[in-house]
């Protein structure tokens, strides 16, 4: 289970920031996930066919959100868990998407199996 911090506003998709703040801000996101997702030891993900995802969205409010742009969102995140493991997003299948209740700073919960 992985933790991500809930992403900023340049990667949803709604959101039209100027490109060099979306890429920037992607690149963060990506590297933050990455490092999360090492730290966790879970090796057995390396060079896997295939693994299957359940993400968990807490928003930070209770805000309406569309499950698809949330999804979007948290690509770069995905991304880096990815890397981490030494696979390709595209392995990933199926994934499970959830919204939960909202808590304070919002969270993203992510569990590989």
């Amino acid at each position: 289970m992985i933790v991500l911090s809930w992403p900023p506003r340049e990667l949803h998709p709604n959101a039209r920031p100027h490109y060099h703040a979306k890429a920037s801000a992607a690149k963060a996101y990506r590297e933050t996930a990455y490092w999360l997702a090492k730290t966790k030891g879970d090796t057995w993900l390396h060079n896997q066919d295939a693994a299957q995802a359940r993400i968990s969205f807490y928003p930070p409010d209770k805000r309406r959100r569309d499950l698809d742009g949330m999804l979007a969102s948290v690509k770069a995140g995905m991304d880096g868990i990815a890397d981490a493991f030494g696979i390709n997003d595209y392995q990933i299948n199926p994934i499970t998407i959830m919204r939960c209740e909202p808590v304070k700073g919002g969270k993203i919960v992510v569990s590989l199996s």
